[in-house]
């Protein structure tokens, strides 16, 4: 039985994973300073609250229980907030993760895989988006992942830390039974945007609808979570029976527009979403997908969730517990 580290493990897509790692046998143990994720996401046997900054108290987990692999999400992730507070971004995500690479080193733990993120490509020339694409984020956040990856390349080659890095796309949905979902404060992404729109009746605003775009607004590679977090298992399991480094977008490889998905969460719900036109956020790309070849072929990964209504579906279902629950 492996035993697995995983930092920021009481976020959203770090405790989904956790709950597959312990579905499939594994010995998982989470560190999260609870600053953003939540104490109800994973079992309280298996966390430890630390920040990751704190170098001494990490060496000595990592001491005492010997982890086959490290699986690494603790980041702060709103681009908006990025922009807003730089130097906040760059201690935690890049001060957090050398604060980390440091214990594995002196433990002896020589296999991660890395929680990136597609805002390392900023606004993308081509779409759908290659792994070979140029690395050109437009964000502190964006640029924060970037500079992890570049670190890893160096630990790789000098340190013998082997590493996948994982760029995801738009993750979203619910594992089905497992009591998760999307509990972000302040919540950015759109799903639960929309869905809490549904709830609420306050309109939810979309950010610009003159885009070059089919119906002008803009288009995104909507992964369900449940999906990124077995890209995850697997890429561990890669990693423990001797793999290389490696760096691989998590996408579907299928873009669907903000009014698509709008119009998806009225059939799912069978209510009308409340929505009002903004302007258009600095930064925004017209179109994001993902071009999954690599991850299918490196790591025999394929979609489970590939119907936008089946994805809102367990997002919804999520949301109406959550209310039921209050």
């Amino acid at each position: 039985m492996a035993k697995i580290l995983v930092t920021g493990g009481a976020g959203y897509i770090g405790s989904h994973t956790v709950y597959l790692l312990l579905k499939n046998g594994f010995d998982v143990t989470v560190v999260d300073d609870l600053s953003r994720g939540h104490m109800h996401n994973v079992p309280l046997k298996r966390l430890r609250e630390l920040r990751l900054q704190d170098t001494e108290a990490l060496v000595d987990l990592c001491d005492t229980v010997k982890f086959d692999a490290v699986i690494h999400f603790a980041a702060y992730i709103a681009v908006g907030e990025s922009t807003e507070q730089p130097e906040l971004y760059f201690s935690n995500n890049v001060g957090g993760s050398l604060s980390l690479f440091t214990a594995m080193r002196e433990t002896g733990v020589r296999r991660l895989v890395f929680s990136s993120s597609a805002a390392v490509y900023g606004t993308p020339k081509e779409v759908p988006v290659s792994e070979d694409a140029p690395i050109a984020p437009v964000s502190p956040y964006g640029e924060s992942k970037a500079m992890v990856e570049r670190m890893l390349r160096w630990l790789d080659e000098y340190s013998g830390l082997r590493s996948v890095s994982l760029r995801y796309f738009n993750a979203c949905g619910a594992e089905p039974g497992s009591g998760l979902g999307e509990e972000h404060e302040p919540e950015t992404h759109l799903l639960p945007l929309v869905l809490r729109a549904v709830l609420t009746g306050e309109p939810v605003t979309v950010f610009g609808d003159d885009y070059a775009t089919p119906d002008g607004t803009c288009i995104r590679d909507y992964i369900h979570v449940s999906d990124l977090a077995r890209a995850h298992i697997l890429a561990v399991e890669k990693l423990l029976e001797g793999a290389p480094s490696d760096t691989l977008n998590v996408g579907t490889g299928r873009g669907y527009s903000v009014m698509e998905v709008l119009r998806a969460v009225e059939k799912v719900t069978g209510k009308k979403v409340p929505y009002k036109i903004g302007p258009r956020r600095a930064g925004d790309p017209p179109e994001l997908v993902a071009d999954p070849g690599r991850l299918k072929r490196t790591l025999g990964w394929e979609p489970e969730y590939t119907d936008l209504e089946r994805i809102v579906a367990t997002a919804w279902e999520f949301e109406q517990a959550k209310k039921e629950n209050k």
